[in-house]
């Protein structure tokens, strides 16, 4: 059960950042990836909309340069699986690809600079990343692991690695994105 949980969540990732629809990824996805993260930063906001876009570039190189085998520029969705796990989960490529955009991203969503991200700010990047706002109040309930109605930064970049690297299906951080597809 917990390779399939994590081949569930990268699934959901794989099929997220997918923004051709054409079932293979791209540096054209990575590039629509870091723009729609991009524009979750406020006007004005260059530092943060430029280390989103930064990030999935990193992500990109790591995918490209670990996992492109036949030189295409494309990564399917098994080799995406793969690569997640054995490659852009390890230490060296996580903080610079992964953690990088979750730390960005906090400093984008926390509209008014309290250092914690309320229910709001956090529905509001539901909404702009396009997924389903039926679960961002679910997900914020689990992801608040104190219970104090915010998300702090260590609750944040808590939720992202337990997204990334548990196989606990019960872990709050796989809500993240939204419910595990089961089957």
């Amino acid at each position: 059960m917990p390779a399939e949980v994590k081949n569930q969540k990268f699934s959901m990732l794989f099929h997220w950042f997918d923004q051709g629809g054409d079932n293979m990824l791209t540096h054209d996805d990575f590039l629509a990836m870091g723009e729609l993260f991009a524009t979750l930063s406020q006007p004005g906001d260059h530092e943060n909309a430029a280390a989103m876009k930064k990030a999935f570039e990193e992500w990109w190189r790591v995918l490209l340069e670990h996992g492109d085998a036949n030189g295409d520029g494309q990564i399917d969705h098994e080799e995406f699986l793969a690569l997640m796990k054995a490659t852009v989960t390890a230490p060296e490529h996580f903080e610079k690809a992964v953690l990088a955009i979750a730390d960005a991203l906090m400093r984008a969503l926390d509209t008014n600079h309290d250092g914690v991200l309320s229910k709001d700010e956090y529905v509001r990047m539901y909404d702009a990343l396009g997924i389903p706002p039926e679960h961002s109040g679910d997900a914020f309930q689990r992801l608040d692991l104190d219970g104090n109605g915010v998300l702090s930064h260590d609750e944040f970049r808590s939720a992202i690695t337990e997204f990334y690297l548990s196989s606990d299906e019960n872990a709050p951080g796989n809500w993240l994105i939204g419910p595990i597809r089961q089957g």
